[in-house]
């Protein structure tokens, strides 16, 4: 069983199907956010429907709100005859907005998320953030938008809900994939981190890391193996557990001033390509890391 920690994102949601538009009561704005964003980075697959090898534009959509409790049709022209149409001035986050790539009718879907945002599979970069607008290709194939689902306004508060470690990955996970990525002998299951027994299936890779600097615990000295890890905080530890230098020109992102701890390290990702960001200029330094985000790193330092 996949383990899980608490943390303020999701709490239960009924399941809908049918062609108008869901009350998704339990679900806010934000809830859909974080549940798209988490598979920036899957790649593209034509006819894909599994995040692990890839999606395509409407399997991506379905899988989304389908966390969600909500029912999409397969393919971007039965999902452009669900919901309710929605001038493009009245759009919210969570509206379906739709494209014609093909010349020939709807043939591309993406999410709104906000200020002229949406997320969407791509061809060219799997899952990523676009501008609805963009004058240089989105903005000319801009078909419509529907409204399958009403999401209620952020409260605050916290809803004791769960982060399947099936989507994130741990720092257990993280640990486990850089040992085996850097063929680290992991026998030594006795650590120094108090949280970590040697009877646990982390012990060995934490250890080892540790002992090359990669990690060093928290402040009481723990591994917290089951807590998630940050993009900013997993630059710091690819950069170090690789020996990467800067090559270069790098990326600049809005969300990574020159004055953040993380500025050096997201720096030297971008500089030798193994991070291009989220795709609205922005790296996402606070989301936590998805499996498929730590995976794709990992294989661009493999090449």
């Amino acid at each position: 069983m996949k383990k899980k920690i608490l943390l303020p994102i999701f709490a239960s949601f009924m399941f809908f199907t049918g062609m108008g538009v869901h009350e998704a009561k339990a679900a806010t704005f934000t809830d859909l956010t974080n549940t798209a964003k988490a598979y920036i980075g899957v790649p593209y697959q034509y006819g894909g429907t599994n995040i692990n090898t890839g999606v395509d534009c409407s399997a991506y959509t379905q899988i989304v709100f389908s966390k969600l409790g909500i029912s999409l049709q397969r393919t971007s022209s039965a999902q452009y005859q669900q919901g309710t149409a929605i001038a493009k001035a009245q759009l919210k986050t969570g509206d379906l907005v739709f494209f014609n790539t093909s010349g020939s009718g709807v043939s591309h879907v993406g999410i709104y998320i906000g200020d002229n945002n949406f997320i969407s599979a791509t061809t060219s970069s799997g899952v990523k953030i676009d501008k609805i607008n963009d004058p240089y290709y989105w903005g000319s194939r801009y078909v419509g938008a529907k409204r399958v689902a009403n999401f209620t306004e952020n409260t605050g508060e916290v809803k004791g809900t769960e982060v399947d470690f099936s989507i994130y990955a741990s720092r257990g996970e993280v640990a486990l994939k850089l040992a085996n990525q850097l063929h680290l002998d992991t026998s030594n299951t006795n650590t120094s981190f108090p949280d970590v027994k040697p009877t646990s299936k982390y012990a060995g890779a934490a250890e080892a890391l540790k002992k090359i600097g990669v990690f060093s615990g928290d402040a009481n000295g723990k591994f917290n193996p089951n807590s998630p890890m940050t993009r900013a905080q997993l630059s710091k530890v690819l950069v170090e557990a690789f020996h990467l230098k800067q090559q270069g020109t790098a990326l600049q992102f809005v969300d990574v001033p020159s004055t953040h701890w993380a500025y050096n390290y997201v720096n030297i990702l971008s500089s030798n390509k193994i991070t291009v960001g989220k795709g609205n200029n922005t790296f996402g330094v606070n989301d936590n890391v998805t499996l498929v985000q730590l995976d794709t790193f990992i294989k661009r330092l493999a090449q």
